[in-house]
């Protein structure tokens, strides 16, 4: 697989997070209302402050493998400064938007991504990294926390979460 930036209001990022919205849409908790998808806006996820990425499959074609041609995405993800920490003030950065196709998923990409997030962000000066997720994304918890991240309390108000995670960078 390979990682490209994008920017989040172009065709193709738009796209992939127009489908991921959806998902998330028809699968979110009734008894939690109605998912409420918000779409990012360039300068959050511009470097230094972030960055947005496409994931691409390996190629298929000798065309591809050549350059001649675009694997076609499987995912997308990104990470974006915010408020330093309150109460230690590490530098933070979020994670956003981490979305594989069906075809992507259960086959190490999404840890993939996660890992190529958190080097970025390592990059941009990140001493801890943070994300949001809902409960009902049992595969997504079961990735954080094998990557590191533990449960806080909770650092935003995101209608759609029920559960923040952190993970320290730094020693």
């Amino acid at each position: 697989m390979r990682f490209r930036t994008a920017q989040v209001s172009g065709a193709e990022a738009h796209g992939m997070l127009t489908a991921y919205f959806a998902e998330r849409a028809a699968g979110f908790p009734a008894e939690q209302g109605e998912y409420r998808p918000t779409f990012p806006v360039d300068a959050a996820f511009t470097p230094p402050d972030g960055v947005f990425l496409i994931v691409e499959a390996e190629a298929e074609s000798e065309a591809e493998a050549e350059g001649e041609g675009e694997a076609p995405p499987i995912g997308c993800g990104g990470i974006r400064r915010i408020s330093a920490d309150p109460e230690t003030g590490l530098v933070r950065f979020e994670v956003k938007h981490l979305w594989l196709t069906d075809a992507a998923r259960g086959r190490g990409t999404g840890r993939a991504l996660l890992d190529e997030l958190e080097r970025r962000a390592r990059g941009f000066g990140a001493e801890e990294l943070v994300l949001d997720t809902n409960a009902s994304l049992a595969a997504a918890g079961g990735l954080y926390r094998s990557s590191g991240f533990v449960e806080i309390a909770p650092y935003n108000d995101n209608p759609n979460a029920t559960t923040w995670f952190a993970k320290r960078l730094t020693g």
